[in-house]
């Protein structure tokens, strides 16, 4: 997997680690199993909208947090957050003291389905191992993120990737070229776990196959075919969050009615993505979407963009 820059330098100087969102080109969700989790098959698409993590030594002992940007009200600064585990993890695994201080710079929104807590965990990870030089190698920090959850290990590596089992197991997927994005922010969040909730409550006793990749979106991302992608997009948890938030299909059909070449309800949602054919499609939706009053903001970005990587602190970029 490309996109995770390791820096074993140890500073004091805080570090700075710049992660990417994610999009759901396909997310096909089998039967629930036993421990309650799904088989999935996603295939993600890292985008152009960034969180940074800033990690820092602490003169205190343990972790303190704080966040700033976008929804940072909705983001807890105490251990319930991610991050918090994962600079645990971070310490435990090397051998350290977690005394460090955490600052999110958001532009992910919160459960919003663009893996924005995941992005932030692989960000500590990353950000931790820089600060503290202790060089964890690609498998330790692909093991110690699949631990964190499911979304986590895609966030260190970025580009295009299909995952599966519970989305932690990842081969890198061949994209040509780049996609343009259009992205509507609904005005809060859907938890995750109801999402899915709601997906088995919607199948019943309804048979459910084992997920499969989608060759014709597999096709159109080998080619960079935009127009095909944008048939090709799916999402198993779509019909889940459109019950649970109605309101969403208004947001979808604003875009389809002025040129996205396909829409669809990003993860378990409420974020609605819309691809579409280039920089000045991207902007035109964007506004019409604006205009509509049917989404609380709307960002744009391309991908696929890499993933976690150090911007300050130890002199890489």
């Amino acid at each position: 997997m490309s996109g995770l820059r390791l820096t074993p330098v140890s500073t004091s100087v805080p570090v700075t680690v710049r992660v990417p969102a994610k999009v759901n080109l396909q997310l096909s969700v089998g039967p629930r199993r036993r421990d309650g989790y799904h088989n999935v098959v996603s295939v993600f698409h890292a985008v152009a909208l960034h969180d940074e993590v800033v990690v820092s030594e602490s003169d205190t002992p343990g972790i303190t947090l704080r966040v700033e940007g976008e929804a940072a009200a909705d983001v807890p600064t105490d251990d319930s957050n991610l991050v918090w585990t994962a600079a645990q993890v971070a310490a435990r695994a090397t051998g350290r003291r977690a005394d460090v201080h955490i600052l999110l710079r958001k532009a992910i929104p919160a459960a919003a389905g663009m893996a924005g807590g995941s992005a932030d965990a692989a960000g500590t990870l990353v950000a931790c191992d820089a600060l503290w030089g202790t060089g964890m190698d690609r498998k330790l920090l692909h093991r110690l993120a699949a631990g964190l959850g499911s979304d986590v290990p895609f966030a260190l590596h970025g580009g295009t990737a299909v995952g599966t089992g519970r989305g932690e197991r990842l081969t890198p997927a061949l994209a040509r070229g780049q996609f343009h994005w259009v992205f509507a922010f609904a005005d809060r969040g859907l938890s995750t776990a109801q999402v899915y909730r709601e997906c088995d409550r919607l199948r019943g006793d309804t048979a459910v196959p084992q997920p499969q990749v989608s060759e014709a979106l597999m096709s159109a991302l080998r080619s960079g075919d935009a127009a095909a992608l944008g048939r090709a997009l799916t999402n198993d948890l779509e019909r889940a969050a459109l019950h649970l938030r109605p309101q969403l299909s208004q947001v979808l059909e604003v875009g389809r009615d002025h040129g996205a070449l396909g829409a669809v309800v990003s993860g378990s949602g409420p974020t609605c993505a819309f691809l579409v054919a280039d920089e000045e499609a991207a902007l035109d939706v964007a506004v019409s979407l604006t205009a509509s009053g049917v989404c609380r903001t709307v960002k744009r970005a391309a991908g696929p963009v890499t993933g976690a990587r150090v911007v300050d602190g130890t002199g890489a970029r």
